[in-house]
């Protein structure tokens, strides 16, 4: 995905976002009486029956307000639901789920802008550690090697083809075999190779993998079949794998949601919460994960060093966690810490049974 194509995922996901959570109506400068929405008689400012302002816009520069409103404003509620998030995400929570809607941005909105934000910014930016060099070089000559080798071996075949041709002989597993190597170009034509290396890693650590020399053997055949077909193109696989990973980013919460729950099984005291409750935290949860990656990506261009970035990416994550159960829960700080450890696991095993939701759909679609 190029930077531009990013920085439209990043308006897409605003806009999607501000439809989730709509303003009662438009800014707008006309006068009128009866509601342009149902034809109700305006009494004020706002309908009283479909809650539509009663003066909509007609101009263009305030159409361009509307789209920077959507993207970055959420009418107003953004700034009293970031600070929130960042330092008081358990209170956030907690009055979210009691019934505080109109204060604050609603965790679904916040979820997709923050993620369609955050992979624009990783697009533009890369993420929060800078790339070595050396190993994207090295990345791109390897990719340069095997688009040589492949149109040499489709030269190849073409030269075959002719001399069978002008001696009268069948051409027809030679032109099977040509049709392969050609849709292979295309597709590697279209993957994107990129190889994520600390700039601080060990020189001569990059290193390419073949996925043709895996051998699939999971133990379960639709693995295995999807296996099967990585290994004919890795390099469509990647470019896969990318294009799905913000598309189903919403799937992070229904695989994480079961999980939380679990924490909550074990006392009667806790079952009394609802699922929509572990919906409410995992949602603002991911959300602010996705806003602190993009802070960093960002503090990246300004010298920060990638240590410093490292520790903030060990040690921020726990404590917000940390933060949010005790907040949202009500819980002591002892059963806070436990659970932020398990947490901590269980969040593991959901990216990793995310990440194989991607492998799936990338070597299955």
């Amino acid at each position: 995905m190029s930077g531009i194509e990013g920085m439209g995922e990043a308006v897409t996901g605003g806009l999607v976002a501000h439809a989730v959570e709509p303003a009662t109506g438009e800014d707008g400068h006309t006068q009128e009486t009866a509601c342009l929405n149902c034809g109700a008689e305006l009494a004020g400012a706002y309908c009283h029956q479909c809650g539509q302002k009663g003066h909509v816009h007609r101009t263009l520069a305030a159409f361009w307000h509307d789209l920077i409103h959507g993207v970055l404003h959420f009418e107003g509620k953004i700034w009293r639901t970031l600070p929130l998030l960042a330092w008081r995400p358990g209170e956030l929570t907690r009055r979210y789920v009691e019934g505080e809607r109109a204060r604050f941005v609603s965790p679904i909105a916040i979820f997709l802008f923050s993620v369609f934000l955050m992979f624009a910014v990783f697009s533009w930016l890369g993420g929060p550690f800078a790339m070595s060099g050396e190993a994207n070089n090295g990345a791109a000559a390897d990719f340069e090697r095997e688009r040589g080798e492949l149109e040499q071996r489709i030269a190849n075949l073409e030269r075959r083809r002719r001399e069978a041709a002008a001696r009268r002989q069948p051409t027809a597993a030679i032109d099977a075999e040509l049709r392969q190597q050609r849709q292979e170009r295309r597709l590697l034509g279209t993957a994107e190779a990129i190889v994520l290396v600390p700039s601080s890693a060990p020189e001569g650590s990059a290193k390419t993998v073949n996925l043709r020399d895996a051998e699939a053997d999971t133990g379960w055949p639709w693995l295995d079949r999807a296996v099967d077909k990585a290994q004919e193109n890795p390099s469509l696989l990647i470019y896969k794998l990318q294009n799905n990973a913000y598309k189903f980013s919403w799937a992070l919460i229904p695989i994480s949601v079961p999980l939380v729950s679990l924490l909550f099984l074990h006392r009667r005291r806790y079952r009394a919460f609802r699922t929509y409750d572990h919906v409410v935290f995992v949602t603002y949860s991911i959300a602010f994960m996705s806003l602190a990656l993009i802070a960093l990506s960002l503090l990246r261009l300004f010298g920060i060093g990638e240590v410093l970035l490292g520790l903030a990416m060990v040690f921020v994550p726990p404590v917000h966690m940390y933060r949010q159960l005790r907040g949202a829960y009500g819980l002591s700080w002892y059963s806070a810490v436990w659970r932020t450890a398990a947490l901590i696991a269980f969040a593991s095993i959901a990216a990793m049974l995310f990440f194989t939701l991607l492998l799936a759909l990338g070597a299955l679609g």
